[in-house]
């Protein structure tokens, strides 16, 4: 593996989006990082499977963070010291982070018994309810119905004292309940600070020395963000434009870059800053 100055971690959920077009220049961007030996690591709440066709499209080859920070998967002999704790899953060798399937649509079905909070679970539907539910055309959405990790569910008519009851009892047995629009998401023992670090340490440990750990993201709030040295915070042109709060409440960490989506030159932006030229 060739020296790099730093290690990419990407939220790609809103840059290659499940359905329509992947962000103008992210393509070129990928190929830009390829050439200067910028490892970028995918961080999706996607499945192993969803991911799948948009890392063949544009050739990722690099690991993965999947489910919404259950499990790293790393390509064949990506690296040459194997992690002491790994599944295989697919083609990849998998850091598990949180416990597999079933064990998430098992406490899912506990839960709502407990509760009388009435769910329905994605993997549960009709192949005609699965793509209207999940607002994915038909051959994509059958792919939610097989996640490594997680459970994807929606309410069923629930109020919303009773949803809120329901999240207040799966924090407290530890278990990560996360809202994705219409559907919710429950996997227990989803860590994705832990992803990061230990998917960091296999590079250090790889590369003999300490790259920085850079992340991308929509939100500089990020759970993603929180855990990496540096990070690029994607906003959209119309908000970077806009005058800062007045009073000056709104000051993001210095170690946080704004960066314009829409600008035209916002990956060069990136680029130079991974480089160190800016």
């Amino acid at each position: 593996m060739l020296q790099t100055p730093a290690i990419l971690f990407c939220d790609v959920d809103g840059l290659v989006p499940a359905r329509g077009k992947i962000a103008p220049g992210f393509d070129d961007f990928s190929a830009a990082l390829e050439h200067a030996a910028i490892p970028i690591v995918w961080v999706t709440t996607r499945t192993r499977l969803q991911i799948d066709e948009p890392r063949r499209k544009l050739g990722h080859n690099h690991p993965f963070i999947a489910e919404g920070g259950c499990g790293v998967y790393l390509p064949e002999s990506y690296f040459h010291l194997r992690p002491a704790k790994t599944v295989r899953l697919g083609r990849f060798t998998c850091l598990p982070i949180a416990e597999q399937q079933p064990a998430a649509a098992d406490a899912l079905e506990g839960l709502s018994a407990e509760t009388g909070v009435e769910v329905v679970a994605l993997r549960s539907l009709s192949p005609r309810e699965l793509a209207q539910n999940s607002g994915l055309p038909a051959q994509q959405a059958e792919l939610t119905r097989h996640p490594d990790f997680d459970e994807l569910f929606f309410f069923a008519g629930a109020a919303e004292n009773d949803v809120k009851r329901f999240v207040a009892e799966s924090g407290m047995r530890g278990w990560q309940l996360r809202q994705r629009g219409v559907l919710w998401s429950l996997a227990v023992g989803a860590n994705l600070k832990q992803c990061v670090r230990d998917l960091s340490k296999l590079y250090t440990r790889a590369l003999r020395s300490q790259p920085k750990i850079v992340g991308i993201s929509r939100e500089d709030d990020s759970e993603l963000l929180a855990t990496c040295d540096r990070g690029f915070v994607l906003v959209d042109s119309a908000d970077a434009s806009a005058v800062e709060v007045e009073s000056g409440r709104h000051r993001r960490p210095a170690r946080f870059r704004e960066i314009p989506i829409g600008s035209g030159d916002e990956w060069e932006r990136i680029l130079e800053g991974l480089s160190g030229k800016s």
